[in-house]
C-alpha cells in the first residue's frame, strides 16, 4: 500500500466522517448531523462539501503534515549552529542565546537553541540533581525526643 493511499485519522475524525457520510447518503438530515456532532449546520455543509470534493480527506484539516508558517528558516539554523560551534561551544544554551543576540543580532529562544543542540549532538540533556537529605536515625524508645526546658521554673 502506497503512503499516499493511507489516511491517518483520529477517532473524532472517524466519527465525523461516518456522520457526514450518513448525511450524504440521506439517512439523516444535516441538521441532525449538526446536533450529533455539536457543530452548526453551516459547518456540516462545509464538511459535506469537503467529503464530496476530496473524499475521506475532507474531514481532515488541510494543513496537517505541513511545516508551520512561523518556523525558523533552515539557513538561520545552520548559521546559529556554526556560530555556536565556533564561538560559544563552552556556553550553555541560555548564555549562548544572549550572546547571539548581543554580538551577532540573532534572536532565538533558549529552548529552541537547546533543542537544536540536542538534535545536532552538541548538548546532552541533564537532570538537575536534588539536594541530598539524610533521614535522622529513629530513637530507640518512646520519649527521647521530648524537649527539655533549661529554666528552674515548673511550667507544666
Amino acid at each position: 500500500m502506497a503512503e499516499s493511499d493511507m489516511i491517518v485519522m483520529s477517532i473524532r475524525e472517524i466519527r465525523r466522517l461516518k456522520a457526514v457520510q450518513s448525511a450524504i447518503d440521506g439517512h439523516v438530515t444535516q441538521k441532525m448531523t449538526a446536533t450529533m456532532l455539536g457543530l452548526s449546520e453551516r459547518q456540516v455543509r462545509r464538511l459535506v462539501r469537503g467529503v464530496r470534493d476530496r473524499g475521506d480527506r475532507g474531514v481532515i484539516h488541510a494543513s496537517r503534515g505541513l511545516s508551520s508558517n512561523r518556523r525558523i528558516a533552515e539557513k538561520t539554523r545552520e548559521v546559529v549552529l556554526s556560530l555556536y560551534r565556533e564561538r560559544y561551544s563552552d556556553f550553555g544554551p541560555t548564555l549562548a542565546t544572549e550572546k547571539l543576540w548581543e554580538c551577532d543580532g540573532i534572536k532565538i529562544s533558549d529552548e529552541t537553541l537547546r533543542r537544536w543542540l540536542i538534535e545536532a549532538g552538541f548538548w546532552k540533556k541533564r537532570r538537575k540533581r536534588s539536594c541530598f537529605r539524610q533521614w535522622r536515625p529513629r530513637r530507640e524508645c518512646f520519649g527521647h525526643m521530648i524537649q527539655m526546658d533549661g529554666s528552674h521554673h515548673d511550667w507544666l
